[in-house]
């Protein structure tokens, strides 16, 4: 990858914009612009986007109609590298198009009339758009499918196959995702071609530093535990919920107590969506999520996560952790459980090559150390130290006591004794 061979526009935007390229973007720009098949992996928050979007951008010439062909994994996914791509592609002259389930399709036809040279859209509405010939896709030259592990395990790989039908047989095809290793020989189905696997997991040194830890609570005071790091954290973060009933039950709780929350689910409408992820990027609110969060999203400014309960696989934890730490940056991740789910949980940070320190909330701040022992620091959402316990209060303020005013007597002497007959 040399810098120096970009447009001049590419290079005035990289240095405004970042540093040295990092391992995933350097190691798949030669067989991304060979126009070899590719399977980049790369851990979360490594800049596995650019790194397939400058090679592949350079391949496309303007005003010949679709080229480039990028589906992702959500809706906001696909808003984000839409808005990626079309930065980059618009100083090269190149027009950018997303094409989501959810927005209306007669708009996305239209759009589509401007003659874009990209798309970035989910799968279900590029497919779509194809099969009523409305999205024509005899000139794509290349398809990247991001976050490729969730695409094919929420079903999607018919879709896969259905959008492939459309494409020419010599179409470039790339695939990216941090744990797309655990879906390789579904990939090998998808394409003829043998796929180059390029993995710099282990020699990838870009990512931030991450800190992990476990909070032990009584489940079923879940949204107490909720509640008092919300009211203890000054910068809005995001909290992960497994199912999306749970999600909307502790969003109902939590507003009612006045706490500025959000949330973002798969069964909400587009605008909604798109509603409480603009709010949570502003800062204006704490975002409660399922794992359509989870994947590719990149939140300025974001230091903490906290999973409301154990993930349900390490792919899932692993994916949801990598909204922190993200080029370079320093984040924590903190995981409620049950008193007897501990022996569970380190099994999947076993599997996630991880380890956790355990945490403790007391006076409403996070303690490192039981309370009952020291009067440790705690750690503020960067895992940066805290003021000691003992700068806090820690017990509530005597209430004062007020007399209450002696009742109003009638004037009448109360008599001693029986009453006479």
């Amino acid at each position: 990858m040399n810098l120096a061979q970009f447009p001049e526009s590419w290079q005035k935007r990289w240095q405004q914009e970042y540093s040295d390229p990092t391992a995933i973007q350097t190691a798949v720009f030669e067989p991304l612009v060979n126009k070899e098949a590719v399977v980049g992996i790369s851990p979360t928050g490594t800049g596995k986007t650019i790194a397939y979007l400058l090679p592949l951008l350079l391949q496309v010439k303007p005003s010949q109609g679709v080229q480039l062909m990028i589906v992702t994994s959500s809706q906001e996914l696909a808003m984000q590298v839409a808005t990626v791509t079309r930065n980059w592609g618009q100083d090269i002259g190149l027009k950018t198009v997303s094409l989501i389930g959810g927005a209306n399709v007669k708009r996305q036809q239209e759009k589509l009339k401007t003659r874009p040279e990209i798309v970035v859209g989910t799968p279900g509405r590029l497919v779509e758009l194809m099969d009523s010939r409305k999205l024509k896709a005899h000139q794509i030259q290349s398809l990247v499918v991001d976050e490729v592990d969730q695409i094919l395990g929420q079903g999607g790989e018919p879709l896969l196959l259905r959008l492939l039908k459309h494409l020419n047989r010599d179409c470039q095809l790339s695939f990216f995702s941090a744990t797309a290793d655990a879906v390789l020989a579904k990939i090998q189905t998808l394409t003829p071609k043998p796929v180059t696997v390029v993995d710099v997991t282990a020699t990838d040194s870009s990512k931030g530093k991450t800190s992990h830890y476990y909070l032990k609570y009584p489940l079923r005071k879940k949204i107490d535990a909720l509640r008092r790091i919300l009211n203890q954290e000054e910068q809005p973060f995001l909290i992960f919920f497994n199912q999306v009933a749970d999600l909307g039950a502790a969003e109902e709780k939590l507003l009612y107590h006045g706490l500025p929350v959000a949330s973002l689910a798969s069964d909400q409408g587009k605008m909604m969506r798109k509603h409480g992820l603009a709010a949570f990027r502003e800062g204006k609110c704490s975002l409660l999520s399922t794992d359509v969060a989870a994947r590719g999203l990149d939140i300025e400014g974001l230091s903490l996560v906290v999973n409301a309960e154990i993930p349900v696989d390490s792919a899932s934890y692993l994916h949801r952790a990598g909204r922190v730490g993200r080029m370079g940056k320093t984040g924590s991740v903190v995981t409620i459980i049950g008193d007897h789910q501990e022996k569970d949980f380190k099994k999947l940070l076993k599997e996630a090559n991880l380890t956790a320190e355990e945490l403790f909330l007391y006076a409403g701040h996070f303690q490192k150390e039981d309370p009952e022992k020291t009067s440790e620091v705690g750690i503020s959402q960067a895992g940066s130290p805290r003021k000691k316990t003992s700068d806090y209060q820690t017990t509530s303020p005597k209430k004062k006591i007020v007399k209450k005013p002696k009742k109003a007597t009638t004037g009448k002497p109360k008599t001693k004794g029986k009453r006479r007959s």
